[in-house]
């Protein structure tokens, strides 16, 4: 679906860092700002064991996941919203994507120079939150002008979409993000959905940790976590450098000792992939047979023409029906044979909603 989440936060804080950890693509990572001018793109793979169950079970030619991208962004600065440290580029290129990783530095070493001269996460995230919030209130700013024009000569949509945005500048002029404005509608939403605000993209906050606190978090984190408590938006810890060793091994087996070693269950990346996946509103459904088991990403709440037309514009067109098997009878009786008999394979017509993990095979006529 071509989805993008965009990884920010000031300079040195571990940004590229955890994107070559990601992506295993090797974004330039040094000790100084603006290392990253140009947006590093990678397409990850959704860590679903699921797809590994199905793969045991049909034993296919091929294995095929579903992805999300991530965007590298270099780092923002104080005054960025005007221009600062090549800031309107940045901030074009966070325009672009659909949600925000905020990476956040939440480690002392003498060795990597904080832009601030001393690690705090309130002021790094204040910093990040106000250039944003600038640039959403001169966007807003620029609409009022012309929507009032409209409302005073009398038209009653254009009076309606001033109030909205109103509201918008007052949440904005008060240091809050546009995300925490809490609307009525969807219809609501139409009076800014031109102007792509960057506060109003989902975020998940990244604490990048030192070793030792990777397990259990450290004053740092603490800190971060209330500091985003009414925004509730995730925090998830990582330790990039411990990322970035896992990213170089080569198998499964080595990883897992590694992490182990560490005490962890999960890579903290793979946390990440995942409630990325979420923020999104993404869920996965399967196509298996014996030529590709594939992993399909939709959002919640589509419908089965809709899932059909991911693999092919004419699946939707034509579609006539959905046969589909829930993930737990696969596992359950290991084949679409045994489903069948067991009549755990299901007629779905145009109204079906989709959930998350069903197996499907389209029907369709064009």
């Amino acid at each position: 679906m071509g989805l993008q989440c965009g990884i920010v936060g000031l300079p040195n804080v571990g940004k590229s860092t955890l994107f070559n950890a990601l992506s295993n693509a090797k974004a330039e990572a040094a000790n100084y700002p603006f290392c990253t001018i140009e947006p590093n793109v990678g397409v990850i793979t959704v860590p679903d064991e699921r797809l590994i169950t199905l793969e045991q079970l049909v034993n296919p030619e091929k294995v095929l996941p579903t992805v999300i991208e991530f965007v590298d962004i270099a780092g923002l600065v104080k005054g960025a919203s005007k221009g600062e440290g090549l800031g309107n580029k940045f901030l074009a290129n966070i325009r672009e994507v659909d949600a925000i990783i905020h990476v956040v530095r939440c480690f002392e070493d003498e060795n990597i120079v904080h832009v601030g001269g001393k690690v705090d996460p309130i002021s790094d995230k204040e910093i990040i939150d106000t250039e944003l919030q600038l640039k959403d209130l001169e966007s807003v700013d620029k609409k009022i002008l012309k929507v009032e024009k409209i409302a005073k000569a009398g038209d009653a949509k254009a009076k309606k979409e001033l109030a909205i945005l109103n509201q918008f500048k007052q949440t904005l002029e008060s240091g809050k993000n546009a995300r925490s404005l809490q609307l009525n509608s969807e219809d609501e939403l139409e009076a800014v959905a031109d102007l792509h605000l960057l506060t109003i993209k989902p975020v998940i906050y990244v604490a990048n940790v030192d070793e030792a606190s990777v397990i259990k978090g450290n004053k740092f984190v603490d800190t971060l976590k209330n500091a985003v408590a009414e925004e509730n938006a995730q925090v998830i810890i990582v330790c990039a450098a411990i990322e970035s060793q896992i990213a170089e091994l080569q198998e499964a087996e080595e990883k897992q000792m590694f992490l182990q070693e560490y005490g962890l269950d999960e890579s903290g990346l793979n946390k990440l992939i995942k409630a990325s996946y979420k923020l999104l509103n993404l869920i996965t459904y399967f196509t298996a047979g014996v030529k590709e088991v594939r992993a399909w990403t939709i959002k919640s709440g589509w419908k089965a023409p809709q899932a059909a037309g991911v693999i092919h514009s004419d699946f939707e067109k034509g579609f006539i029906k959905a046969e589909v098997i829930k993930i737990s009878d696969y596992e359950k009786f290991k084949t679409e044979l045994a489903c069948k008999e067991a009549g755990k394979i299901s007629i779905e017509g145009k109204e079906y909603v989709v959930e998350d993990g069903d197996i499907m095979h389209f029907r369709f006529n064009v």
